[in-house]
């Protein structure tokens, strides 16, 4: 009896302050938070390998590889590289294909289609045409949405070389999460493209 008259006692005593801590507190849901990523300063050094139709700049904390297969196809040339970014698990897939064994128009309208591919994950697909400093001409593509792939180009002379990138993550598309390192490899995206040189030119 003395034990059950203590423990109403204690509850008694305790249930007061309970009430009080939890009134008038309003909880508030917290945004979803993701890991922070410290970046590396932008410095560039030069792709310029004998034998290439192409040199461009690209990334200190980045490495090229060649490109032994491309989403289980073998390459149709030595060209087609990597530029991959292990601290990021992302990776920019460049193919080159040879004006005149290609059509042109074919080249263009492949890229295209590559792009739209991606329509039923996009919110939306922007290009807009660009011309570089060093003369070479081509058209960037932002995808939205989750799409596997959010920043696509292509940049081609029009008569004799044709190239198209493509930034991919080793991850499952998430267009927020990925949003902070998608935007901190446009730049390094866009240096490169400012850079770009035909050799043959």
């Amino acid at each position: 009896m003395r034990k059950n008259h203590f423990l109403r006692a204690v509850m008694a005593s305790l249930l007061p302050a309970f009430l009080l801590s939890c009134h008038g507190n309003n909880y508030t849901p917290r945004p979803r938070g993701y890991f922070r990523i410290d970046f590396p300063a932008h410095r560039y050094q030069t792709f310029d390998q004998p034998g290439f139709p192409y040199t461009f700049e690209y990334p200190t904390y980045a490495r090229v590889v060649r490109d032994t297969s491309f989403f289980d196809t073998v390459p149709e040339n030595p060209y087609w590289i990597n530029v991959e970014f292990p601290q990021f698990d992302a990776a920019i897939y460049i193919s080159y294909k040879k004006i005149g064994p290609n059509s042109f128009d074919k080249l263009k309208e492949d890229a295209y289609k590559m792009t739209f591919k991606h329509t039923y994950k996009a919110t939306a697909i922007d290009d807009s045409v660009m011309r570089t400093p060093n003369g070479v001409s081509g058209v960037f593509f932002r995808v939205g949405g989750n799409a596997a792939t959010a920043k696509q180009f292509y940049v081609t002379d029009s008569t004799r070389n044709f190239l198209r990138g493509a930034l991919y993550f080793d991850a499952t598309p998430n267009e927020d999460s990925l949003s902070i390192v998608n935007n901190f490899l446009q730049e390094d995206m866009r240096h490169l493209i400012n850079s770009f040189r035909w050799k043959s030119s």
